[in-house]
């Protein structure tokens, strides 16, 4: 099975300028390739990675600066375009800005790199034309090594090697009659039917404090200028441990939901649209903005996705299946007889059922998540494992939750 292992890189002051450049090649290789492919549709036509790698050896030839980075990583680069134009259309794959990108370029020959542990906390890796890179050994490879990519990120230089660990996906789970709910909030990052609360304060207030005041003399320095790019540090530093403290989070909520349960349920909830803003335009403006900015900072601030990725990564080992299922009504649907009402859910947190023969209460996030289990449990019934209904299912009464 095909995992990856992250480490942080200790580059001296040559090697991270070589990685810097090595990450703008990369960069003007995807935007000009990106141009080329948008002319092409502009006239009727199309052209794919094979040409395109083709004309880029003969632009080595004529521009020497191409020749700086190693050949394979720009062959990455457009692979790498030529998937996200066929998942995403031409028109939809977005620039490659220099001040919004991060530099990433991967080595996908196994053969060119070498990896030697050189004490308990430290080992170095060979890559082309960088040469030995000391790298902090956090933890074992355990599996051989496919491909390595380095990156930026929050200022940090980090390298990943995707390791095959031979690991294989169990026939059948540990306990394979267990199931789970689990539905996400924006009070706590996950609530499962079994009743378990799990959150995390990911940046203390102290740090959010700082923050704050660094947003403010940002604000009063000059653009461009050696006080700002410090500034600008200061921030990703804090930003950078609050993104870790999530990781970290996700890992370990997803290890341990998928040791207890052969199947997992989520709402099929589509994040990026959910957080998009509502700014509005200039004929069109926006409605409560303000709150709607701070629903999508909370949003992003619990890691919904993140939790999603960790959960189907973590399940291969384990044979757990990760089950979506539509997140219509599952906030207002009574668990214990099925009446819906939108003033079942009196607030965020408590839930109270207005059906004259139930009154059942309950915590609202708590309810929710065993709508979305049972919910699972029908659909993996019936061999339905995507968000719409499955067709064997008979048809629902919006009214009262109920088969009619």
């Amino acid at each position: 099975m095909l995992s990856g292992r992250r480490y942080r890189l200790e580059l001296n002051d040559m090697q991270a300028e070589q990685c810097q450049e090595f990450g703008n090649i990369c960069r003007s290789v995807w935007n000009t390739g990106l141009d080329q492919r948008r002319q092409y549709r502009r006239r009727g036509g199309w052209i794919n990675y094979a040409p395109q790698c083709a004309e880029l050896a003969d632009a080595k030839r004529e521009h020497e600066w191409l020749k700086a980075a190693p050949s394979h990583i720009l062959q990455q680069t457009l692979k790498d375009l030529d998937r996200a134009c066929r998942e995403h259309g031409t028109s939809k794959v977005r620039w490659r800005s220099k001040a919004r990108w991060s530099p990433s370029f991967r080595f996908p020959d196994a053969k060119q790199i070498e990896v030697e542990r050189l004490g308990r906390k430290w080992g170095r890796v060979k890559l082309p034309k960088l040469g030995w890179v000391r790298f902090r050994w956090s933890r074992p490879l355990g599996g051989e090594i496919r491909s390595a990519t380095v990156s930026r990120k929050k200022g940090r230089w980090l390298v990943s090697f995707l390791v095959d660990d031979q690991a294989a996906t169990p026939e059948q789970h540990a306990t394979p009659s267990t199931a789970v709910g689990i539905d996400r909030g924006v009070k706590a990052a996950a609530v499962t039917s079994d009743g378990e609360f799990f959150d995390r304060e990911f940046i203390r207030p102290g740090e959010a404090a700082r923050y704050r005041r660094l947003q403010q003399k940002l604000s009063r320095q000059q653009k461009g200028s050696a006080n700002q790019r410090k500034t600008r540090d200061a921030m990703t530093r804090i930003t950078r441990r609050a993104t870790d403290r999530r990781a970290d989070f996700c890992a370990q909520t997803a290890a341990h939901l998928v040791s207890k349960n052969a199947l997992v349920v989520l709402e099929d909830l589509k994040t990026k649209n959910m957080s998009a803003s509502s700014a509005g335009t200039l004929t069109e403006p926006g409605r409560n903005v303000a709150q709607k900015r701070g629903l999508n900072r909370s949003i992003l601030d619990k890691g919904w996705h993140r939790l999603e990725l960790a959960l189907t990564s973590t399940a291969r080992y384990t044979g757990t299946r990760v089950v979506k299922v539509n997140p219509a009504y599952t906030s207002q649907r009574c668990h214990a007889c099925g009446f819906v009402a939108e003033g079942n859910r009196e607030s965020q947190s408590v839930f109270v059922c207005k059906n004259p023969g139930c009154g059942n209460t309950d915590h609202a996030d708590l309810n929710a998540a065993k709508n979305i289990k049972a919910a699972g449990q029908t659909a993996s019934a019936c061999g339905d494992l995507g968000a719409s209904q499955s067709v064997k299912q008979e048809p629902v009464s919006r009214a009262t939750g109920r088969n009619p």
